[in-house]
């Protein structure tokens, strides 16, 4: 990457309008803070926006379609109004909300069921013709953290994410659309997480941007002995290493410095 080069990575920064999620529930439930939160993130580097109703930290409870509309659809509807230029991405596992956030301006699904919680999703993200980011996740939210085993993580998860995007294609996805998500965190313990770091380049071998989600997660925690107010120099860490290894999307919390040290990542590995 030579200065003035655009960069040949993203950043996706974390937008929750939840009350409980695991880091920054109940900071962004106002309309009016969520979209100010979003433009900053923009003016940081961010050139996507991932917008998100419903938290899926372990343990956490499913929310009721109407109320994740009713948290969601506003704040997209506000980033627009607002003159927001980034993409705007929907997390929902649930068809009608995502078509409902396409409608109102979002131009990316990110589901973290990888197209398998609701029927609908994949009908519609081939229909609607917008990326779509596949998550691998054992289990579902309020157990994926209760006693995770894998013979081969690193083989498992490959495996789920390729049988994944050869679903997404037979369904009418184009294979040009999605971006693949190992889900470090979802269903996988500290040794789980970093294997999947370590070896990252087995699932870039799959051909699709991979996407990578080690934000403020509590694996960072158990690494520093910090709790998650102080875990964005480790999050950048994270992303740094994975940006050597292969991926190219980074969802963060904190965009400004994940982005500053990509840039110079990108400068010195020279791609």
């Amino acid at each position: 990457m030579t200065a003035g080069a655009p960069p040949d990575f993203q950043v996706m920064g974390i937008l929750n309008v939840t009350p409980d999620s695991f880091s920054d529930g109940g900071c962004f439930t106002d309309v009016t803070g969520a979209v100010g939160h979003g433009m900053a993130m923009e003016q940081e580097g961010a050139s996507i926006i991932d917008v998100g109703g419903e938290s899926t930290r372990p343990g956490a409870e499913p929310v009721s379609e109407q109320e994740e509309l009713a948290r969601v659809i506003p704040v997209i509807e506000g980033l627009r109004t607002a003159g927001l230029q980034a993409t705007i991405s929907i997390d929902t596992s649930k068809a009608r909300v995502a078509a409902a956030a396409l409608g109102a301006g979002a131009g990316l699904v990110n589901d973290v069921s990888a197209l398998r919680a609701d029927p609908g999703m994949a009908e519609l993200v081939a229909a609607r013709g917008v990326p779509c980011v596949l998550m691998h996740m054992r289990g579902e939210p309020r157990t994926m953290q209760r006693d995770p085993r894998y013979a081969d993580v690193v083989g498992e998860v490959r495996a789920f994410l390729e049988e994944r995007l050869h679903a997404a294609v037979e369904a009418g996805v184009a294979e040009e659309r999605i971006w693949l998500d190992p889900g470090i965190g979802f269903g996988k313990t500290l040794e789980h997480n970093l294997a999947l770091l370590r070896e990252l380049p087995a699932l870039v071998e799959l051909g699709r941007p991979i996407v990578i989600g080690t934000s403020r997660k509590s694996f960072l925690g158990w690494l520093t002995g910090r709790d998650f107010t102080g875990l964005a120099a480790a999050t950048v860490a994270t992303s740094v290493l994975a940006y050597e290894r292969g991926a190219r999307v980074f969802r963060v919390h904190d965009v400004a410095p994940t982005r500053d040290a990509l840039i110079v990542a990108a400068a010195t590995v020279g791609r």
